[in-house]
């Protein structure tokens, strides 16, 4: 289970000014805010922008300055590849050492999508451990009962992150990961091709660019 909420893009506008600093080529730029307050790649600077891009990751460094926010909800396996990711991005999480106690365990704490009925007898006998711990540290805060929280918390725990990355990250998450066996990238490699010009400027590939 993948949860992508509240996204929000910036930068664009810098970004494409930025991109034009090496040539000194301002004055071809076209691109404009539309009534809703949507940046709009003019063709000329839509044209430079994915020229940068096919040229390599030492041309397209304009897109290191296109951010993208989101609050993410996934399953702690999954936030594990998601880690290996960790230049240019930043995340602000939910504190699993300081509040796993603070609310009762149940099955929607935990990505159980793609469980069989016999895991899933299993996790409930997991969850049902782990809240008697919640409820006995809660009581006596004797901090075995934390530990037995914490070293048993299965995989599968959901946890929300708020996370900051660029169109940079973006597309080597895309390219390395959009044919992943986790159903989870899948979900995150479909949001990303749903980011404003994510076609031409992130999930473009070699075929497209010999047409």
């Amino acid at each position: 289970m993948l949860k992508i909420e509240k996204t929000v893009v910036m930068n664009f506008e810098g970004a494409i000014r930025g991109a034009r600093n090496p040539l000194a080529s301002w004055d071809r730029s076209d691109s404009r805010y539309d009534e809703n307050g949507n940046f709009i790649l003019g063709p000329n600077d839509l044209a430079l922008a994915m020229r940068l891009c096919r040229a390599g990751s030492d041309h397209r460094k304009f897109i290191r300055q296109i951010f993208v926010s989101a609050d993410i909800t996934g399953p702690l396996y999954w936030w594990k590849e998601f880690d290996t990711y960790k230049v240019g991005t930043v995340a602000n999480s939910t504190s699993t050492m300081h509040k796993i106690h603070a609310k009762p365990f149940s099955r929607d704490d935990f990505s159980t999508d793609r469980l069989s009925e016999g895991a899933l007898t299993v996790l409930d006998g997991v969850i049902e451990y782990l809240e008697k711990s919640r409820l006995a540290f809660v009581e006596t805060k004797d901090v075995s009962h934390w530990h037995d929280m914490i070293q048993l918390l299965p995989s599968s725990y959901n946890q929300l992150r708020t996370v900051t990355m660029n169109y940079e990250n973006l597309t080597n998450m895309y390219h390395a990961r959009k044919n992943h066996k986790l159903a989870e990238w899948h979900v995150f490699c479909h949001w990303i091709e749903s980011l404003p010009y994510a076609k031409e400027l992130i999930t473009w590939t070699n075929e497209e660019t010999k047409e």
